[in-house]
């Protein structure tokens, strides 16, 4: 995968981490320009090559009532705004081969839920549109079973491919991430961190996930001095209120200090 393919990427010469950001679920256009207006605003301070995540709809809900989205076109309306406003690449699920073909038009990087990496007709879908597909190491999957869902996507002739770790189920409750698996994949492609997904607690009896947001410094942390690729943050400036993942985002106001820390240890890893 060639990280300068990706249109409208920049600072991809800092020799940094490269950053997937935004919210859980695109809940407005006015959020989501906020939240991408302050990310652009560090990510060029700290030359970090920055993608704009958003998910237009959210399939993978626990409770029929939960928040899937505010309706499939004005979304993705939203995410190519936010590109063409701050001229910068963006990034959003999709569950159906569907919606590879429709998503495609607004985005730049498709992304392939964990609970989906399986699904070889949509790992194909996505991959056949020529994006960039990112796809999410299922909370099932072995690190070693990755290079099958790479090859769905390279043997249609486009090499653009990512895997993002987001943890594997530890008990029904919690994730644990296993980093031994992190050069295992890097063999495959480069390889994400998902911090935030990786701190969920699923299967609360609520059917709401809760998760443990006080450890993002940890886990991004520990995922660059493990040689990560890139990372990939969920951020709200309001996370208790958030539609959807809150118990598991960045508060936005935090976004500064730990990218700056992030960029100091990356620093000191590329010295090894």
């Amino acid at each position: 995968m060639d990280l300068t393919k990706i249109p409208q990427i920049k600072h991809t010469a800092s020799n940094n981490f490269f950053l997937l950001s935004g919210p859980c679920a695109i809940e407005g256009e006015t959020m989501a320009m906020r939240i991408a207006e302050h990310i652009v605003t560090i990510t060029d301070d700290l030359k970090i090559p920055y993608v704009f995540k958003g998910s237009f709809k959210k399939a993978n809900r626990s409770r029929l009532d939960s928040f899937t989205g505010i309706g499939d076109e004005k979304a993705l309306k939203i995410l190519r705004k936010v590109s063409e406003t701050f001229k910068i690449p963006t990034i959003t699920d999709i569950h159906t081969e569907q919606d590879a073909a429709i998503a495609a038009k607004y985005v730049d990087i498709l992304q392939i839920p964990a609970f989906l990496a399986r699904q070889t007709d949509l790992v194909v879908a996505a991959a056949e549109t020529g994006k960039t597909v990112n796809i999410k190491k299922g909370q099932f999957m072995s690190p070693d079973s990755m290079k099958h869902a790479v090859n769905k996507v390279t043997e249609t002739g486009n090499e653009q491919a990512i895997i993002t770790e987001r943890g594997a189920m530890f008990g029904y409750q919690d994730m644990i991430v296993d980093f031994r698996g992190v050069p295992t994949m890097q063999q495959y492609a480069p390889v994400v961190l998902d911090v935030t997904h990786s701190l969920q607690q699923p299967n609360q009896s609520s059917g709401v996930t809760g998760g443990r947001p006080a450890l993002i410094g940890t886990m991004a942390r520990a995922g660059i001095a493990a040689g990560v690729d890139g990372l990939f943050i969920e951020t709200h400036f309001d996370p208790a209120n958030a539609k959807s993942d809150g118990a598991n985002m960045l508060d936005l106001s935090l976004m500064k200090k730990l990218l700056t820390d992030l960029v100091a240890l990356r620093t000191v890893v590329n010295q090894f």
